[in-house]
């Protein structure tokens, strides 16, 4: 990525905060703008790009690469795009809310959009004097997009961040995008219906227990894609295959999260849901139903809780902890959490696909609930029982705690200047 990030040094800013929130979407759809250096991140992870110029017309300009197209012949082949990016074209289009709806009938749905504003300063004569962060907010949801992140793409982000901050403050105004460009992450909202799922599990010696979890998943789920990530040494990735799971083997074994970070993305280049859990019968299968109807519904993230109150198969020095974790990731980020560390959860795969989780370390759980959580996406909590293990645990208890704290304090700031907190609600089973 580094490489890619100095093709453009001038505009250097600008890439890292677009690169930051580019994600891993299948395709992309670029308009105007310098995007070309993020457009190629996305294509070298695999994303099909597609260029057009502001005027919609096929973008041939120096630096554009991927296939070229115009708006015309995209809306006649009802073409699809996960993100579109647009440059500061938005911005200074003598009307804004009609240059952005051209774009949103291209989305897929919940598919998003990332809107470069340029400094006031920069303005054009036609765009709004004084371009503050409420009123760009406001351009882009008369566009009917619904806005998640707002970030400045500043060269010192957290001074910048601090100066901005203490501006609003002082003169209890909006905060200005001071002297830099800002960047705002929106998305199509997302319909009600139907979703075709994949249901993940990450494996590591589980020939105990795999293909009993694979027949009581197809009870409850019997359509559903069934995607296993494993690390075995044993005899669970053959089992499993003959159980009709794609299995995917991660060899050397790399830990949780990588092999967590692996299940996301591969579900999410393939389905629109994905429903995981671990392959030990902690977590009930029968809640897969629950959690898709949770989904289909219009939530975009559904979190089960083990520790909503005591669970008596779960030792009590283990609950301790997660309460403890969970009361920290509410007082430090305000996500009401009672489980920060759940081995079953549901994801709509357009929001996996809008964020670069890394996984290197462990507790990547943490992140996948909390940075959506603070980006405004709708999250539910849904308590469930904690059975009985099948198995050993491999739970590195001192380093998972070490790497819990490390990323609850790596997302302090995340989130936090989009608008009025998260959206994150408790729901009955």
């Amino acid at each position: 990525m580094s490489a890619l990030l100095e093709t453009r040094p001038s505009h250097k800013a600008i890439t890292h905060a677009i690169a930051k929130l580019v994600g891993h979407p299948r395709s992309v759809l670029v308009v105007g703008g310098d995007l070309h250096a993020a457009s190629a991140i996305a294509a070298e992870d695999g994303a099909r790009v597609v260029t057009l110029a502001a005027s919609g017309k096929a973008n041939a300009g120096s630096g554009a690469g991927g296939e070229h197209a115009t708006l015309e012949s995209l809306i006649a082949n009802k073409a699809e795009f996960d993100l579109v990016m647009i440059g500061d074209a938005a911005a200074t289009a003598p009307d804004a809310v009609a240059f952005l709806r051209q774009f949103t009938a291209l989305l897929s749905d919940g598919g998003h959009v990332l809107i470069t504003l340029p400094p006031p300063n920069e303005a054009h004569s036609d765009a709004p004097a004084a371009l503050t962060r409420d009123n760009a907010i406001k351009l882009v949801e008369d566009a009917e997009l619904e806005v998640m992140r707002v970030e400045d793409a500043a060269t010192s982000p957290l001074y910048v961040r601090f100066v901005q901050s203490m501006h609003s403050l002082v003169t209890k105004t909006p905060r200005p995008l001071v002297g830099e460009h800002g960047i705002i992450s929106a998305r199509r909202p997302p319909k009600p219906g139907k979703l075709d799922l994949t249901i993940g599990m990450l494996t590591l010696n589980e020939e105990q227990s795999v293909e009993q979890m694979i027949d009581d998943i197809r009870a409850v789920a019997p359509e559903a894609k069934l995607l296993i990530i494993d690390s075995s040494s044993d005899r669970t990735p053959e089992l499993a295959t003959a159980k009709g799971a794609r299995v995917v083997r991660q060899l050397p074994p790399r830990g949780h999260g990588p092999a967590m970070e692996r299940l996301m993305y591969e579900a999410a280049k393939q389905s629109d849901a994905l429903i995981y859990l671990d392959c030990d019968f902690t977590y009930p299968t029968g809640t897969i139903k629950r959690l898709r109807e949770l989904l289909e519904s219009g939530m975009d993230v559904v979190n089960t809780s083990r520790t909503h109150r005591y669970p008596k198969e779960m030792p009590i020095p283990n609950f301790i902890a997660n309460r403890f974790f969970a009361a920290t990731a509410q007082v430090v980020h305000g996500v009401p959490t009672t489980d920060v560390h759940s081995g079953m959860r549901g994801y709509r795969c357009s929001v996996i696909r809008a964020f670069d989780f890394d996984g290197e370390g462990d507790a990547l759980p943490l992140d996948t609930l909390i940075l959506p959580a603070k980006a405004h996406y709708h999250v539910a909590e849904l308590p469930i029982p904690y059975l009985k293990r099948v198995g050993e645990s491999k739970l590195a208890k001192l380093r998972g705690t070490m790497w819990t704290f490390a990323r609850i304090a790596s997302a302090i700031g995340e989130g936090s200047r989009v608008r009025r907190g998260v959206r994150y609600r408790h729901v009955d089973d």
